[in-house]
């Protein structure tokens, strides 16, 4: 019998030749400090997770039809090579699209879907609901917001208010 207790955690420090490419990428593009609000690079570093939310949340049972739509909807949205800004053309900037897509589609199905079946398929670093809660509020605010104010300056130029 062993002398350790069964719910002591278990640290494993790997040196940087043993750890994995996408962490050390990560590590070196964000910098996490609690309460900082998110970048453009930290979001678009969880970008492949919440895709795997969504394609997971897609195929499981509790997932009403329409939620299950939408989810697979936003998954072939990223995967497709014709998008409204093709990173392609655009490089990371293209990742955009993507995360107003995927953060449009995962706030609705938080909407209908209970979040302990979020949490379930999570396969990301910390909550869920804070990584997707991250990505909301940055398109509404980075995306969105802009967006808003080029209208305005393109309405305002032609009707002569700008």
């Amino acid at each position: 019998m062993s002398s350790v207790p069964d719910n002591a955690r278990i640290t494993i420090e790997l040196n940087p030749r043993e750890q994995r490419f996408y962490d050390r990428v990560r590590a070196y593009v964000t910098t996490p400090q609690p309460g900082a609000p998110s970048g453009f690079w930290d979001l678009v570093l969880l970008l492949p997770d919440l895709a795997v939310l969504l394609f997971r949340l897609a195929r499981d049972p509790r997932v009403p039809f329409v939620s299950k739509a939408i989810a697979a909807a936003a998954v072939g949205y990223v995967l497709s090579p014709f998008e409204l800004m093709p990173e392609i053309v655009f490089g990371p900037i293209g990742l955009i699209d993507d995360l107003a897509v995927v953060g449009a589609a995962l706030s609705r199905l938080l909407n209908h879907v209970h979040p302990d079946v979020v949490r379930t398929h999570w396969a990301g670093q910390g909550d869920a609901l804070d990584a997707i809660q991250r990505v909301v509020s940055w398109t509404e605010t980075q995306v969105v917001g802009r967006l808003r104010g080029a209208l305005r300056a393109v309405v305002g130029a032609r009707t002569g208010r700008g």
